[in-house]
């Protein structure tokens, strides 16, 4: 039984999504600001966490940061706003999803599936490796390494590097990588992206302005050189 935290200060919103995630055979647990957050992503296992942006004392956001120091659970993030650069800034804080309120319930609970689908990831050989370069994957542990060092990865980071290494210099469009990482067809933005694909230079490759690995093919996507 997968294990969520539901986040928002109003808490009849918290009330209403946690009778619905409930209903689906999720356990939920909830709170209704920023520090609270941190502290039970430090202290408890969660599967997946649906974070509100607008919050007291901490807001989402900084607590989506504070959570990625130490853990690479899945988040959701929700917000009133529907401006690019909000959603944006929520993927720069390490957030694997974006939802704008007011949403339905039934997409909620498809982007809940999607993330934790994802997040077990299918079946695979235990240890199995990936391996091209100084870039390492362990597949059964969804661990990245580059050059002999462990490197930290959100879910959606290590999905979309695993997808784009298993399929070496077959390019995939920006909606291609949308459908098939995030589990759906998205109708927003396609830089979230391209902000997944800088954050993947950065920690991953040598130099990030000039890749060895993630490369671009100009007016048409992202392909890993193998």
């Amino acid at each position: 039984m997968a294990r969520i935290l539901v986040v928002d200060d109003e808490k009849l919103l918290v009330k209403g999504m946690k009778f619905n995630l409930e209903n689906e055979g999720y356990e939920v647990e909830c709170a209704y600001d920023g520090v609270a957050t941190v502290e039970l992503a430090r202290t408890r296992a969660f599967d997946l966490i649906i974070l509100d942006v607008m919050m007291p004392e901490v807001d989402g956001l900084e607590a989506c940061m504070r959570i990625r120091e130490f853990s690479n659970v899945p988040i959701i993030m929700l917000t009133a706003k529907s401006e690019d650069a909000d959603k944006l800034m929520g993927f720069e804080c390490g957030a694997d999803d974006y939802l704008t309120k007011p949403f339905n319930i039934l997409e909620l609970k498809a982007r809940v599936r999607a993330l934790l689908r994802r997040a077990a990831g299918v079946q695979r050989s235990r240890g199995a490796l990936l391996a091209v370069g100084g870039v390492t994957l362990n597949t059964e542990e969804r661990v990245a390494v580059r050059d002999g060092a462990v490197v930290e990865l959100t879910a959606k980071e290590y999905d979309l590097i695993e997808l784009l290494m298993r399929n070496p210099r077959r390019v995939y469009s920006r909606e291609n990588l949308m459908n098939v990482v995030w589990g759906y067809t998205y109708a927003g933005d396609y830089r979230t992206v391209d902000v997944h694909i800088r954050r993947l230079r950065e920690k991953l490759e040598r130099n990030p302005a000039e890749p060895e690995y993630i490369m671009t093919k100009w007016g048409v996507g992202y392909y890993f050189k193998g």
